[in-house]
């Protein structure tokens, strides 16, 4: 719970930052406008259980000083119609030289069974910490009121120009049950990968790694007890 307080803290001190005022806002020129648009993960997961393709994307399109951002995740059995997807629309201001403040919407869809969807307000950070370590804390209020926090990390090491190694860890919490969609109280999940990536191109590298997923408490014994998983995967990751 002292984690989850933490995560809580930490997403609600950008609100603070936002309306103080920063050197860099002054100095940043925001009269061009950029698209980016990046598959950070888009693998297939060869285990039995569903044989599920994955993707994790996010793209943007503003300045140096203002964003609008998509944030897309999901993943999609290859045996059966099931699967589930989140997908966020955030405006992003910069407010120190290696952070944004974002805030904005998600909705998750899942269509197992008859299908289910859900809102949320989300506000959050995201940018590049010291030691260059990329870190998105996030909290998220539902449309039934129910408070949830997210904080993804990751980090590049480069052993050559074109090959690189990226872990990534992502935990999960939740202030309130939620059965339906799988959520318990306190700490949900722990979700630790490690991609090894060739860049023929700058736009364009396969991968292969091993993703692990821990579940913790209430969650745990709403997925009927089971408290992990884990699983080779294969994949590309494409920019543009």
């Amino acid at each position: 719970m002292n984690t989850l307080k933490y995560l809580v803290g930490t997403v609600l001190a950008a609100l603070l930052l936002v309306s103080v005022p920063q050197a860099a806002r002054g100095q940043t020129m925001d009269d061009k406008i950029y698209p980016k648009v990046l598959f950070d993960q888009l693998e297939y997961v060869p285990k039995p259980a569903g044989q599920p393709v994955s993707l994790e994307a996010v793209g943007w399109v503003g300045g140096d000083l203002n964003r609008f951002w998509l944030r897309a995740e999901g993943q999609q059995s290859t045996l059966e119609s099931e699967g589930e997807t989140e997908i966020e629309a955030l405006y992003g201001r910069l407010i120190t030289p290696f952070f944004d403040a974002v805030a904005g919407v998600r909705v998750d869809r899942s269509w197992e069974d008859a299908g289910k969807t859900r809102g949320h307000l989300a506000v959050g950070l995201q940018g590049v910490a010291p030691y260059r370590f990329e870190v998105e804390p996030t909290l998220y209020v539902s449309d039934d009121g129910n408070v949830s926090a997210r904080f993804v990390a990751a980090y590049s090491f480069r052993f050559t120009q074109r090959l690189v190694l990226e872990p990534e860890a992502e935990l999960n919490a939740a202030l309130q049950d939620v059965p339906e969609w799988g959520v318990g109280t306190g700490i949900n999940n722990l979700n630790l990968g490690l991609r090894l990536r060739y860049e023929f191109h700058r736009k364009f590298a396969p991968y292969v790694g091993y993703d692990q997923n821990w579940r913790f408490g209430e969650t745990a014994d709403l997925a009927g007890g089971d408290a992990g998983d884990g699983a080779f995967v294969f994949g590309v990751r494409i920019w543009r």
